[in-house]
């Protein structure tokens, strides 16, 4: 049984019908790329997911739960086995690092203060942060963000890591490494990874698996090398319509 399943999903917002019946099954531990182009409904797919917004139709899995029909009271319980790594890191700018690492276990009752402090510090030491522990949002940067970011994330030990555009706003480099650091994650802790992009170098990085999101609809879900070799990575920088596409690929 997948960890996460969705059946025709669909979102509107106003006239605009975002998601018209996305079908998906993500696997536990794999690491899934949603690809697509910007404002095709990659965002939106991970918010369903999470149940941080309903779908207007359609059915949302959890290990085989469909989440659509909780209480939000369950809903809370569960956003628990997920942890989310928003676009601009979402920090918490009157807290240091640290305090941003430590603030999934402010209201566990479950772990000591001396227990958190070693995980949170042990954190901090795996993605080479320790040496900024005190310092604020504003004074690191956009990539040192990110990295702290995940960092609170995996403090949570989440059954799963869904990340939104996580190598937009960071140069090249940077990008590469924050593309390896949540591969070695997923691998190193076997925690499910779904991450949206439009970045082919960080799909090549990540994924297991490539979901591309066009007009909707999933229109491929396999390998990153067989996305490759069908050429539907064209849709990712040209705006045109998918009938139109496959004609000028020769899919049709």
């Amino acid at each position: 049984m997948s960890l996460i399943e969705l059946r025709d999903v669909t979102k509107s917002f106003g006239d605009n019908k975002v998601l018209k019946g996305v079908n998906l099954e993500i696997e536990e531990g794999e690491s899934l790329i949603i690809l697509g182009r910007s404002g095709i409904g990659k965002s939106v797919t991970l918010l369903i997911i999470t149940g941080l917004m309903p779908p207007d139709s359609g059915a949302v899995f959890i290990d085989g739960q469909d989440i659509t029909k909780l209480s939000e009271i369950e809903m809370i319980a569960l956003r628990r086995r997920f942890s989310y790594v928003f676009q601009s890191g979402a920090l918490f700018d009157s807290l240091s690092v640290y305090e941003n690492v430590a603030f999934p276990f402010a209201e566990d009752r479950h772990i000591s203060d001396e227990a958190a402090e070693k995980k949170v510090f042990s954190i901090l030491q795996l993605l080479g942060l320790e040496k900024i522990a005190d310092l604020m949002p504003d004074e690191i940067s956009s990539g040192m963000k990110k990295r702290v970011a995940i960092a609170r994330a995996i403090a949570a030990d989440p059954r799963a890591i869904l990340y939104d555009e996580p190598t937009t706003g960071v140069d090249t480099i940077t990008g590469k490494l924050i593309s390896r650091l949540i591969r070695k994650l997923n691998k190193d802790l076997g925690v499910t990874t779904v991450v949206v992009t439009h970045d082919l170098k960080c799909a090549q990085f990540v994924a297991d698996k490539v979901a591309f999101l066009h007009d909707g609809r999933i229109y491929f879900h396999d390998t990153f090398d067989a996305f490759l070799k069908s050429e539907l990575k064209e849709l990712l920088r040209f705006k045109r319509s998918l009938p139109h596409m496959m004609k000028y690929i020769g899919a049709e």
